[in-house]
């Protein structure tokens, strides 16, 4: 029981107190007063003072009380000295954690000064500041954890799609390499089989928008004429004609026929053509015998699939120079393995011709280095046409493959190269002005199509750019008849509702 539970007890303590000292008082009779009136006169003998009657219920409770209020008091003192023991604990806790927090503080102090006194020992040793050399050590290790992982990254990514998609075809392709290679006599043209000739009003289209749509897109020529059912895709360019003829014949098979779907399969079939090549890559490397060869390079030799050099396909050319050399090598006793690399990636520039200034062979070299070829074979490249003196026998033998793989009954055409020199040198020339995005050569060289930016050519600077380009034609080349130069000046705004 609490103190304070004790106020009531002790008050009602009091009061029986009282009671009890008033009824014992009257028992024992008035005490003598000592002075006050005269005392009365005594009572006649026989009769006997009443004395008061105290009940024996209260007594017992009076005592009770007293018991419980004792009890109470001596609770009370045990009660107050364990708290007293409690808080004397207390205080030695506090005291002993403030001291402890002192001495935490010190230390603490202690090492911030010991951490300055090395910081500046080692700034003077080093000569750079804290901050420099963390930045400086955070970002070498930062860029060569990513070159290490873009690295990593790169060679499993290639290593696995190669390996897991097509190892089987790899295999078989490499038990059925021959060293005879067949040689197709390559055009200009590629015919497209129609369903029926009503699909030939469907492809040119109302006022013959979808003709012109597609032309545009692909830079190829569409031939509609009286061959039945069929079509005429005409370009010296081989992958512009392979990119067409993929295009129309997704239409024919969808049906619809339109600018906005001819655009849609038109980027699809760029896709399907650059995948086309990379495996085209991919089977020369295997039928050539040569092993381990980037994956860039391997997909630029896959472009030169839908490229010819005097009319022989020049991916053909490289895989039988791949075989020449390797042959002639075993038997002069050099390396066969530089010799095949070198006759296998030696015309790899043409496939960037466009994109890079310099001949082919120059460029071919870069690329070789950069992609991790030897040396050796880089040289080889560079000088199979003595743009480069050779100096070793492997780059004479890549000079002789080469020699025996073109000069084979049938296997170039002189009139044909001359003609697609002739359209490239067209397109050059158009591309040298400001503003213009593509050019496309067309219908043999008669007609120039040139697109330009809307955003940087506004229709005067359009027809200025037509009138010089056809100026420069006139100056720069010979050429018989007329050609024809269209400056195409096309705006579009797209918006989406959702």
């Amino acid at each position: 029981m609490e103190i304070r539970e004790l106020v009531p007890f002790l008050g009602r303590r009091t009061a029986a107190e009282k009671g009890t000292d008033a009824a014992a008082a009257s028992s024992n009779g008035p005490a003598p007063a000592a002075s006050g009136p005269p005392e009365t006169a005594p009572q006649p003998p026989g009769t006997a003072a009443a004395e008061p009657a105290i009940d024996p219920g209260l007594a017992d409770e009076l005592r009770a009380r007293r018991a419980e209020i004792a009890r109470m008091e001596e609770q009370a003192l045990r009660n107050t000295e364990s708290i007293s023991v409690q808080t004397s604990e207390l205080d030695r806790r506090r005291q002993a954690l403030e001291d402890r927090e002192r001495n935490l503080h010190q230390q603490i102090e202690e090492v911030k000064r010991a951490k300055r006194v090395q910081r500046r020992e080692l700034e003077q040793i080093s000569g750079l500041s804290a901050a420099q050399a963390k930045q400086l050590l955070v970002k070498e290790v930062e860029q060569e954890a990513r070159h290490q992982a873009g690295l990593t990254i790169q060679r499993v990514e290639s290593e696995t799609k190669q390996e897991a998609e097509r190892r089987a075809r790899n295999i078989l392709a490499v038990a059925m390499a021959r060293l005879a290679g067949t040689h197709a006599s390559e055009t200009t043209t590629r015919l497209v089989e129609l369903p029926n000739d009503e699909m030939k009003g469907r492809i040119i289209g109302r006022d013959g928008r979808n003709i012109r749509a597609l032309e545009s897109l692909t830079g190829v020529d569409l031939i509609i004429d009286e061959t039945p059912s069929a079509v005429v895709l005409s370009s010296f360019d081989g992958v512009r004609r392979e990119i067409a003829r993929l295009t129309l014949e997704k239409l024919i098979a969808d049906g619809r026929i339109h600018p906005a779907l001819c655009e849609e399969m038109y980027e699809q079939a760029k896709v399907e053509i650059s995948q086309q090549a990379a495996e085209e890559g991919e089977r020369a490397v295997l039928d050539a015998k040569v092993h381990a060869v980037d994956p860039e390079l391997t997909k630029l030799l896959g472009q030169l699939k839908y490229r010819t050099s005097y009319g022989q396909n020049v991916l053909d050319h490289l895989v039988e120079c791949a075989l020449l050399a390797g042959m002639m090598a075993e038997e002069l006793g050099a390396s066969v393995e530089t010799a095949r690399r070198a006759a296998l990636l030696h015309d790899i520039g043409k496939a960037v011709t466009h994109e890079v200034e310099g001949t082919h062979a120059l460029i071919g070299g870069k690329l070789a280095r950069r992609h991790g070829e030897d040396e050796a074979v880089a040289h080889a490249m560079e000088a199979h046409h003595n743009e480069v003196e050779p100096r070793t026998v492997e780059a004479v033998i890549v000079q002789a493959a080469d020699g025996l793989s073109g000069a084979r009954p049938g296997a170039r055409g002189e009139q044909l190269e001359q003609y697609v020199a002739r359209l490239k040198d067209l397109e050059q020339i158009a591309l040298r002005h400001e503003g213009v995005h593509k050019v496309f050569a067309m219908r043999a060289g008669r007609e120039v199509r040139v697109m330009v930016d809307p955003g940087a050519v506004d229709d005067e600077r359009a027809a200025l750019i037509a009138h010089e380009i056809a100026t420069a034609i006139e100056g720069e080349m010979d050429y018989p008849g007329r050609i024809k130069i269209t400056v195409i000046r096309e705006s579009r705004s797209t918006s989406y509702a959702s």
